[in-house]
């Protein structure tokens, strides 16, 4: 059998939504898509779209998590490939403070979000 499949979502649990709806805004340009409220108000899925490819980044809120997720060591992460200047958008995000990690002889560096998730940050062209 061969499976055809595709990128649809990557999913993050966020702790305080609105913060992360604003980074994500701010630091990236992503655009709320949709979102789903669970009927007993559990929790909220919202999906950010770049709105120039199909793939979504889900935000989910849970209203009971009052403790900061644990990252541990997993090193996973989101990348992001950004179409403007790219020396402008390091020195931009830098401005902001989420900047955690540079390495300028690969020609990357890496922000995290509000509640320490971390993302790749590319040029469009490489």
């Amino acid at each position: 059998m061969e499976i055809k499949s595709r990128f649809d979502h990557f999913n993050i649990n966020v702790t305080d939504l609105e913060r992360s709806l604003a980074f994500y805004d701010k630091a990236l340009g992503l655009k709320e898509q949709r979102r789903k409220v669970a009927e007993d108000g559990s929790f909220i899925l919202v999906y950010l779209g770049d709105e120039t490819t199909g793939f979504l980044l889900e935000l989910t809120w849970l209203r009971d998590r009052n403790e900061p997720y644990e990252l541990g060591d997993n090193e996973s992460h989101l990348c992001m490939r950004v179409a403007n200047d790219y020396d402008e958008t390091r020195k931009y995000h830098k401005e902001m403070g989420c900047v955690c990690y540079e390495n300028e002889q690969m020609g990357l560096y890496f922000i995290n979000d509000p509640d320490d998730y971390w993302i790749e940050i590319l040029p469009l062209a490489k």
